[in-house]
């Protein structure tokens, strides 16, 4: 008898055929491309050495606010060598900041913000001085260019307006102490702590001290 085996043929072809397919790499449904293919590493994220920016750079929304006690890593009483490892040293070391700079002197550190100097007596940091350009405020948001009648309406009663040392009217010292201070019209404790805002006579603020008694100091170190 001559019998056909058909139907046992095609199951083992059938059989065959799913073994290959599993076996076969998956087709990405879209392209029709094999998912399991090596495919190229993606490039590592550009950092900010790479575009040629210091890790240190902020921006204007990230730097520390002018405070009575200081600005961000320098405050008040502060020996010099602890300055220096801050915000590191003077900028401009050829420039003079005050007659006896032993005993006084005013500078920029090279890593601190422009327009931003420090005063230092006797070794110590007493006074911290923004000046424009800067993009450094003070805590209540004020800097270089601010009107007077701004920061009288948001001092209020704290702030107490002074005669100008050289200058007429509307120029004048806007001075607000936050701790240490007593009713003479000269303030001497050391523990004593302040902003005062130096107004030209564009009624705008020109410069702005921040710290202990030498915030009213008229001349810079005198």
């Amino acid at each position: 008898m001559n019998v056909e085996w058909r139907c046992p043929l095609r199951s083992w072809l059938l059989a065959g055929a799913v073994a290959l397919a599993s076996c076969a790499p998956e087709q990405d449904a879209a392209s029709g491309s094999a998912t399991n293919e090596a495919r190229p590493a993606r490039a590592p994220a550009e950092t900010t050495a790479d575009k040629g920016v210091s890790p240190d750079s902020q921006t204007a929304a990230e730097i520390a606010p002018l405070t009575a006690e200081g600005w961000g890593p320098l405050h008040v009483g502060m020996m010099l060598v602890e300055i220096m490892a801050a915000a590191g040293p003077d900028s401009d070391p050829d420039a003079v900041g005050g007659p006896e700079p032993e005993s006084c002197d005013i500078f920029h550190p090279a890593r601190a913000p422009e327009g931003l100097r420090v005063m230092v007596e006797d070794g110590r940091l007493t006074r911290v001085s923004l000046s424009n350009p800067t993009e450094v405020k003070t805590d209540r948001g004020f800097g270089p260019g601010d009107t007077a009648a701004a920061i009288k309406a948001a001092y209020g009663e704290d702030v107490a307006a002074s005669p100008h040392e050289y200058e007429a009217a509307p120029a004048e010292y806007l001075t607000v102490w936050t701790t240490g201070a007593g009713d003479e019209p000269y303030i001497r404790s050391p523990e004593a702590r302040g902003i005062r805002y130096e107004i030209d006579q564009s009624g705008t603020v020109a410069t702005i001290h921040a710290g202990g008694p030498s915030i009213q100091y008229v001349e810079g170190c005198l």
